[in-house]
Formats: C-alpha cells, structure tokens, sequence
C-alpha cells in the first residue's frame, strides 16, 4: 500500500500535458512569387551576406538615416508597442510566480467577540462579557498542475510575447519605410516644384515676348490669350505641389515623435539618394520566418492552441492542499510568548460534474479560435507573398519606366541643345527656343518621378523581404524554428 501511495503520489507531482502539442506549420512549397518567368531586376541577387537590420543605409543619405534613427528612437507607436511587450512580459512573469511556488500569506487580526453558550450546548452556564481575541499566522496552499492546465497557460502567456514581441518588430519595419518613402517623395515634389518653377519662368519669358509681338500687331489675340491660360494653369499646379511638401514635411516631423513647428526637417533632394547595389532576394518558405507578421500571426496560432489545452485541462480533477498555523491570545501581549496553539492542514480535490455544458462548450470554443488563428496565418502568408510579388513586378515596370524617361530626357536635352545652336546662328526664334526648355524641363521632371518611384519601390521590397530585423543586435524576438515560446 505504501508503495502505490508513492507512485499516486509521484503522478501526481509529475503530472501529464493534455491538449495539443503545437507544431510550427510548414512553410509553402512553392519556389517563386509570380507565374512565369522571374521579375528580370537589375538590383535584385543572392549574396552571402543578409539584409542588414539598419537597410535604410544603403540609400547612401546620412540626412535620411537621421531620420530615420529619430523616428525609431522618439516614435509614439513604437513607445505604445513597447509598453504592450512589457506588459505581456510582466503579466507572464506573475503567474509564473503564482504557480512556480506554494502561496504564502502572513495573517494577523483583532476581533472583538461575544458568545452565548447555549448555541454551543452548555444552556445552564453563565454568559461571558465581550471580549477580545488577537491572532498572528500564516498560511499556504498550492495547486497541483496534475493535467497541465497551468502549463499550458503559461504556454499561452508566452505566445502571447512573442506576439508583442514580433509586433513591435512589424512596427519598427514599417515606421522605417514610411520614413523612406515619405523623405524620398518629398524630394521628389522638391524637384516637381523647382521643375514647374522654372517652366513658369520659361512660359513667363515666352508670355512677355508674345505681348510684345501682340502690340505690335505681329500675332493674334488667339495665341495671346492660349498663352495667358497656359501660365495661369502652370502657376496654379504649384499651390498642390507646395501643399503636399509641406504636408510631407509635417508627417517626418510626427514620425520622429515631434509636433511640425518644432524641428526643421533637412533640405532632401533626389541626388541625396542612391539606389542599393543589391537586394537579397528570398524564397517564399525563408520569407515566412523573416517577415515579423507573419511570425506574430504564428504566434497568435501558438497561443491558440495552448488556449484549447487549458480549456482541455479543465475537464479534470484540481488537486490542492493548503495549511495554517497562528497563535490566538486573549492579550497582545501573549501572542509571541505562549506559541502556536491553532493549526490546519488539509487537501482539496475538485472534479466538475454538472457544469450545464459549460466546459465542453468552452473547449470547443478553444478549437474554433485555433481554426481561426490557423486561417489567419495562412492568410498572412498568401498577403506576404503577394506583397513581395507585387513590389516585384512594380520595380520591374519602374526600371523599364526610368529607362524610357532617362531616354526621353536625354533626347529633349539634344533638341534643346540644337535649338538653343541654332539660335545663336539667327535661324529659329526666342520662341522656340523657350519652347524646347519647356520640353526638356517637363522630360528631366517626369525622369526625376521615375526615379523616386523606383527608389520607394525598392524601400517596399526591403519592408516586403522582412526588413533585416533579425540581424539586430538589440531585436527584442528571436527566430527559433522550434515552434516553442520565448
């Protein structure tokens, strides 16, 4: 009998794990982004070493790192995501603390008290007056996790920051994008605005010079008149371009945590950039463990599934004991001085019988959530993919585009050329002159939007490959591919 009563006993500490042992799902089995023949790109490549944590770099603008090292340091979302991971953490950590070791509780109370003797079976003795009782003591009491329901809590509490942990990761990935792309459109209606500024000036030359020539009677109001309406539409498409820079301006200034007025953003030009050698591409089944979304939608899958395991859990017997000791005095005096003179210890065990259903519905509550985390990370793993291959085919449209622009411009700066050679030599007018400046000014604009198309597509496929967070040295999560929590 003692022998059984060991081994009970044995099982009982040791325990069992119910519920589902989570398995990291496997990754996609295809091997490329789009169908058909890979995006021919000029930047992308597999070189040995990865994406760094800090890619933004690459661009070659010190401007823009500072920028962006502001945002990441002063940013508001970032302080909000941070303070989320902390308290996961810390929430975590305190029922780890409440089921690692017996509770422990340290007692002391005064009661003032009457009792009447009769109500203990004594009707003949005398009353006594009131009086007082003072006790001092402690108690413990502990819960065995005999099938694992605390384990797998705790299991869900992990999962839970990694969640947080990889959430914060997906927030400072996308705040350094959108610093990028903000700083690099910016730039851009910089060079739209000193383009559009200087074909005003130019159709402003030609508009003064019609005049002239209207006065003289040597054309006709007609082409006065078209002219007017030309420079009165030039100069009216700034007002939307002076607008947007200044919105521009006030969005780096909120990413870096600042109102608008209160730090000076830097003078960002498209020359300032410079377009990386090359991007690391990335196959589908490595971009499931390097983008921090889909890493928190896995963590999401992880709690679920420890969240069934505690509902599971709760179908079986609770187990815990518990014991007091306290010394009670008449006198405060005698409490520390007469020794321990009330004690207790006991076991409790709790097995559900009629609960209405209730526990079998919330287990199969548990299953359904888990079907739904379970399509959720399949649905950010197809958004994943799609997103990777949706900056791929736009990079590869925008170096076809930039190439076309470049070729465009080349040939109105040639005509432009040649004009401005034959009216040195008397043969063509002022007007024509103006008017192949004009063309070339508009060629150099749009060859300048194709490059900062093609500059913030290339700051998307960094974001859509992941990022390089991982390759930071202060990264708050970690890429085990063991499926279990941090």
């Amino acid at each position: 009998m003692k022998r059984y009563l060991s081994l009970l006993l044995a099982c009982l500490c040791a325990g069992c794990t119910v519920g589902p042992d989570f398995r990291v799902p496997d990754p996609p089995s295809v091997d490329r982004y789009v169908p058909g023949a890979a995006p021919d790109l000029a930047l992308t490549a597999r070189p040995e070493r990865d994406i760094p944590a800090e890619w933004w770099t690459l661009f070659g603008s010190n401007e823009l790192d500072g920028l962006v090292r502001r945002a990441l340091e002063r940013s508001p979302t970032l302080a909000q995501a941070q303070a989320r991971l902390v308290e996961a953490r810390e929430l975590r950590a305190a029922r780890v603390g409440a089921t690692d070791v017996p509770a422990v509780n340290l007692t002391a109370g005064v009661v003032r008290q009457q009792i009447d003797p009769a109500t203990l079976g004594f009707p003949q003795a005398p009353t006594p007056g009131p009086f007082t009782v003072y006790s001092v003591g402690a108690n413990v009491s502990y819960t065995f996790d005999v099938f694992g329901g605390t384990r797998r809590e705790l299991e869900s509490l992990a999962a839970q920051v990694d969640y947080e942990g990889y959430e914060l990761e997906a927030a400072r990935l996308t705040l350094a994008a959108n610093v990028v792309t903000t700083a690099v459109r910016l730039a851009g209606i910089r060079a739209q605005i000193e383009s559009t500024e200087a074909i005003l000036a130019s159709q402003s030359k030609e508009l003064a010079i019609l005049e002239q020539r209207f006065a003289a009677g040597g054309i006709a109001e007609l082409d006065l008149r078209n002219q007017q309406a030309l420079v009165a539409e030039t100069r009216s498409s700034l007002a939307p371009l002076y607008t947007q820079r200044e919105q521009a301006i006030h969005v780096l200034a909120i990413y870096g945590g600042d109102p608008p007025a209160a730090v000076p953003i830097p003078e960002l030009r498209l020359s300032d950039f410079k377009l990386p050698a090359a991007v690391p591409s990335r196959l589908p089944s490595e971009l499931v463990r390097r983008r921090p979304d889909i890493r928190a939608a896995e963590a999401l899958l992880h709690k679920a599934s420890a969240d069934v395991g505690v509902a599971t859990a709760n179908l079986y017997p609770k187990l815990s004991i518990s014991g007091a000791l306290s010394s009670s005095q008449l006198s405060a005096s005698d409490l520390f001085g007469s020794g321990i003179n009330v004690w207790n210890i006991g076991a409790n065990l709790v097995q559900p019988l009629i609960r209405g259903g209730e526990l079998q519905a919330r287990k199969r509550a548990a299953i359904a959530a888990y079907d739904q985390a379970e399509a959720a990370y399949r649905l950010a793993v197809l958004q994943g993919i799609q997103n990777v291959a949706d900056v791929l085919r736009a990079l590869e449209a925008d170096e076809r585009a930039e190439a076309a622009r470049s070729e465009q411009a080349s040939r109105a700066a040639d005509a432009y050329r040649i004009t401005a050679g034959r009216y040195d030599a008397g043969s063509v007018s002022q007007l024509a002159v103006l008017d192949a400046e004009r063309t070339r000014l508009r060629a150099e604009t749009e060859r300048l939007q194709a490059i900062a198309n093609r500059l913030s597509d290339t700051a998307a496929l960094f974001q859509a490959l992941g990022g390089g967070w991982w390759e930071a040295a202060d990264t708050v999560a970690k890429l085990p591919d063991d499926g279990q929590p941090r």
